[in-house]
C-alpha cells in the first residue's frame, strides 16, 4: 500500500502539466529528482517487488520521463541532468536497502 501511494505521488510529480518555480532553479531541483526516484526504489524493494524488474523499470523511466516532459507537456521541459539525478536516486535507493539489510544481520 505504501509503495502504491509513493508510486502515484512519483508519477504525479513527474507528469503534472505545469510546475511553477519561483526564483532561480538551483541544485535543489536535482535533489528533488534524486528523492523522486529514491522513494519508489526503497518502497518497492521493501514491498517485495522483484529487484531486477523494479530497478530496470525505474532506470528506464528516468530518461523516458524527461523525454515525455520535453515533447508532450507544453509547460515542462526535459533535462539530461535531471535524468542523471533520477538514476542517482535509483542507485541510492538500492544501496540504502542493501546496506540496511546487511546491517540488520
Amino acid at each position: 500500500m505504501v509503495f502504491a501511494v509513493i508510486l502515484v505521488a512519483h508519477l504525479a510529480a513527474l507528469y503534472w502539466p505545469r510546475v511553477d518555480i519561483v526564483g532561480p532553479v538551483t541544485w535543489s531541483d536535482k535533489v528533488g529528482h534524486v528523492l523522486l526516484f529514491l522513494a519508489p526504489t526503497v518502497a518497492g524493494l521493501l514491498a517485495g517487488v522483484r529487484p531486477a524488474y523494479l530497478v530496470a523499470l525505474l532506470a528506464l523511466h528516468a530518461p523516458v520521463s524527461e523525454l515525455l516532459q520535453h515533447y508532450l507537456l507544453p509547460h515542462r521541459s526535459g533535462d539530461a541532468w535531471d535524468a542523471v539525478a533520477d538514476l542517482g536516486g535509483v542507485v541510492l535507493g538500492v544501496t540504502s536497502v542493501v546496506v540496511g539489510r546487511a546491517l540488520r544481520r
